[in-house]
This record gives C-alpha cells, sequence and structure tokens, in this order.
C-alpha cells in the first residue's frame, strides 16, 4: 500500500469511462445481488425480438450476454459511455436519462436497466409493447450512506430511490409490478484510492466530489482503514419487473 498522497493520485487519475469496475479488485469489494441480474437479462434477451437497454453505461451487462435479440437499442447519455458501448452493442442512442425516448410507442418486447439514473416509467409503458415488459436492477434508497454521511456529515435518506416509489410509479404509468425484491449488501474499501475513484464514478454518493475540496476528509479515511484495514458500508438494491396489460 502507497503513501496517502500516492493512493489518493492514482484513483483520481483511472479513466471514468464505462462501467467496468474491475480496477476495484483486490482494493473494494461489494457483494452480489442473490439473483444473478447478468444470467436472468441474458435469460429473457435470448426470448425476445426486439429489446431497448436504458442507461446501458458501457453496455458491458447487455454485451455480456451470448444472444442479443434481432433488434436490440441501447441509450446512453454521457458520450465518453456512449463512444464505449457502441463498441459492443449493434445500436447505441444518446438520448436524455429522463427522456423522452426517441422511439415509436409499441416498439420493443422488453425493456432493461441495470442502474438507471431515473427510471421514466411513462416513457418505458409507452415503448413496451402490449404484453411486453421492463426488468431492472436498481439502486435503492441510502445505499453507501455510511460512506456519504463519514464525507459530508450525517445527511438525511431521501425516499425516492425506495422500492414503494418504483411501484408507485410504475403503477401510475399503467405497469402491473410482477416482481419487486429488495436486498442489502455489504461493501468493503481496502485504500482511500478506491475510495477516491468510487466517488469520482458514482456521483451521487457524495454530490460535488473533488479530491481538493474534500481532502481533510480523505486523510481521515485512510487513517480509518490504516487502524480497521476496511471502510464498511451497506449498498441496497431492488429488483422489480413490470408488464404492459
Amino acid at each position: 500500500m502507497g503513501t496517502f498522497e500516492e493512493l489518493v493520485a492514482e484513483g483520481a487519475a483511472v479513466p471514468l469511462e464505462g462501467w467496468d469496475f474491475s480496477w476495484f479488485e483486490g482494493r473494494a469489494t461489494e457483494e452480489r445481488p442473490p439473483w444473478g441480474y447478468a444470467s436472468l437479462i441474458a435469460a429473457r434477451l435470448r426470448d425476445v425480438t426486439s429489446a431497448l437497454d436504458l442507461q446501458t453505461g458501457g453496455g458491458e451487462v447487455t454485451a455480456s450476454a451470448p444472444v442479443l435479440p434481432p433488434v436490440m437499442v441501447a441509450t446512453e447519455s454521457w458520450p465518453p459511455n456512449a463512444a464505449v458501448a457502441a463498441r459492443r452493442l449493434p445500436l447505441v442512442v444518446q438520448a436524455p436519462d429522463a427522456g423522452p425516448l426517441p422511439f415509436r410507442s409499441s416498439s420493443f418486447d422488453l425493456v432493461i436497466s441495470r442502474h438507471p439514473v431515473v427510471t421514466p416509467w411513462a416513457e418505458i409503458a409507452r415503448v413496451l409493447r402490449s404484453g411486453g415488459t421492463c426488468f431492472s436492477q436498481q439502486i435503492g434508497a441510502g445505499t453507501n450512506r455510511e460512506l456519504t454521511d463519514f464525507m459530508m456529515g450525517p445527511q438525511p435518506v431521501g425516499g425516492a430511490r425506495s422500492a414503494a416509489v418504483a411501484r408507485a410509479e410504475a403503477e401510475a404509468a399503467g405497469l402491473e409490478v410482477l416482481l419487486l425484491e429488495p436486498v442489502s449488501l455489504r461493501v468493503a474499501f481496502f485504500d482511500v484510492g478506491a475510495v477516491v475513484h468510487f466517488l469520482r464514478k458514482v456521483l451521487w454518493t457524495v454530490p460535488g466530489f473533488t479530491v481538493e475540496g474534500y481532502r481533510d476528509r480523505l486523510l481521515e479515511m485512510h487513517r480509518h482503514i490504516q487502524r480497521h484495514g476496511e471502510f464498511v458500508c451497506t449498498s441496497t438494491r431492488f429488483l422489480v419487473e413490470a408488464r404492459k396489460a
């Protein structure tokens, strides 16, 4: 393990494009949800003729499916991520996360999304065909709140990202919720460089994070990890599946 300055500089230099988290190997761990999202969407993609992947990031998860449907489209709002995804997927369209989606109504049998920033349920309902489904793994309310509080002081936990809100919004859009499964997962960081890279990549954990702006708290994080061997927090996820009648 390097010095504080070396670790911080290393975490600050890692490119942010895509959603490949392999850089964290040996430096941080996150318990995986029990359901195996990639395997579940692979099975669903195999059985449809058209699918839309919303906010695909670098397209990593969808591209891992062994079979893609004849019509496979993805959206991504951040141009660097869209460029990465375009190398993996047949068609990637730059579109705003909150919509509107640039597709005709009733265009897709399946809409998928892993960790969307926002979920535009009304637009999802519009572009789904009758009997089509939306299948998504979402980040729940209060995820990694221990990390947020360590860096910023105690913060209120809003309910906007809760499973209950997702159900209400999906139903308000005219969808029938078939599955809603929440889970809490253990996250551990083993050096402050991993914390820096995570906060740069997952922007909503500490809004407005910069190394200089949070140097004092990063130094305290470094000392905490030296004393305890890790910094532990809890992520929340939920799986939701909804069908258009």
